[in-house]
């Protein structure tokens, strides 16, 4: 899944000629490209999708939406480190396991 989350701005810099912000995502900190919004301040908030932040949002609705995402579950999913989500079993209990091996053909063996 791929939502549009929002961010609250803590730094703005310009790079190669592009507006660029670190944003955080309630915790998560990510490298955000401010050319859709060029007037965005730090300690703004705004909807990011995809590494662009898109529109501007107030604090309360930014707040709102972030403790929605994060009690669904929709933060880790987004932001969670896919290393992490790969090595785990099916059953998504998070307990790591032993990936199945690929054979030479590219199928897997699945071991019962």
């Amino acid at each position: 899944m791929c939502l549009a989350v929002p961010g609250k701005v803590l730094d703005i810099e310009e790079r190669d000629g592009t507006r660029m912000a670190t944003v955080d995502f309630g915790g998560v900190v990510k490298e955000v490209c401010l050319e859709y919004v060029p007037d965005l301040k730090v300690g703004e908030y705004a909807i990011v999708h995809v590494g662009f932040a898109l529109q501007r949002l107030d604090e309360e609705s930014a707040r709102h939406t972030l403790a929605l995402f994060e009690e669904l579950g929709l933060l880790q999913e987004e932001f969670g480190d896919p290393w992490e989500a790969a090595a785990a079993p099916e059953g998504g209990d998070g307990a790591g396991g032993t990936p199945p091996a690929v054979r030479n053909d590219g199928s897997r063996e699945v071991s019962r």
